[in-house]
């Protein structure tokens, strides 16, 4: 009975910081909608390009955490470009217009990240441990450890940068009201370069994670559809929703795989998280920390 519980426990907490991989990837979405209510549908690709530029640089002799500082400018200029090109030039469109404008960014940054750094598969290693340590009875992945680590650090920066910044402060006044932040003074288009090279640091670190869990390939485009469910229970406009939901859809694939999954064939890691969100739209639409919309019809 006990080696069940334990067996139990081992299981959970491997769910629970897989779930942490799937938030570093919502939060970028979050990020993105919160400052310009565009549901960024390139999120993958922006992952995979920082990812395979970071390692594109490291090709050539240098350091991987040099490199990592070389890639910041990277994406700096690709906030600029999407703004300059897509975000200005469409502000006053419709959210699906925007959106369709994402979807086109992801293809163009699929063919570009190709075009300059091939399509191979790349292995990415920084210097984060592999092995497992023991807590009491229960074995631990020091890999996942590592990962919660790196993402506590990252949001708990990102809401002092939020908090306590005059930056912070006008994105997040953005992202309340564009109108009246603009009637104070606030600027749109700085505003959402910024949003977006945040995003871009945080597809940085998600891609380096990533690369370093499954190598760096195209398939890492992908890993933008595990954030889906996890938005869906968190909420678009929330950061701890990302955390909270990512939890929940790692613990639950992980539980029901393990102990439920041979029932249905195996593989339900691809379905489950998607199974356990449409059932959570069910109970509450907007999401645990998502805000209910009344619009006047």
């Amino acid at each position: 009975m006990f080696e069940d519980f334990q067996f139990f426990v081992e299981v959970l907490i491997s769910g629970l910081l897989t779930g942490i991989l799937y938030s570093l990837v919502a939060i970028g979405f979050v990020l993105i909608y919160k400052a310009s209510n565009v549901f960024n549908f390139a999120q993958g690709a922006m992952v995979l390009f920082a990812a395979t530029t970071l390692v594109g640089i490291s090709g050539f002799g240098l350091n991987i955490w040099f490199s990592a500082l070389l890639t910041i400018p990277v994406m700096a200029l690709l906030a600029y470009l999407v703004e300059i090109l897509i975000l200005r030039r469409m502000v006053n469109s419709t959210p699906i217009s925007m959106f369709m404008a994402t979807i086109g960014l992801s293809f163009v940054l699929l063919g570009l990240t190709q075009l300059i750094w091939g399509s191979g598969v790349h292995l990415l290693e920084f210097g984060l441990p592999s092995g497992q340590f023991i807590v009491g009875d229960v074995f631990i992945n020091q890999f996942d450890l590592s990962v919660a680590a790196i993402c506590a650090i990252l949001v708990a920066g990102l809401v002092i940068f939020f908090q306590h910044t005059k930056v912070g402060l006008s994105l997040r006044a953005v992202a309340e009201d564009h109108q009246a932040a603009v009637s104070v003074g606030v600027s749109l288009s700085k505003v959402w370069v910024i949003v977006w090279f945040i995003a871009g640091i945080v597809c940085l670190v998600t891609g380096m994670v990533w690369g370093a869990k499954l190598g760096v390939q195209p398939a890492l485009n992908l890993i933008a559809l595990k954030a889906l469910p996890v938005i869906v229970l968190g909420g678009l406009t929330s950061i701890p929703g990302a955390i909270v939901g990512g939890l929940i859809i790692g613990a639950s694939e992980k539980l029901f795989e393990v102990f439920l999954g041979s029932a249905f064939g195996g593989a339900t890691e691809s379905w489950v998280p998607y199974v356990v969100a449409i059932l959570f739209l069910l109970v509450k639409p907007s999401g645990l920390f998502g805000s209910t919309q009344i619009g006047r019809i």
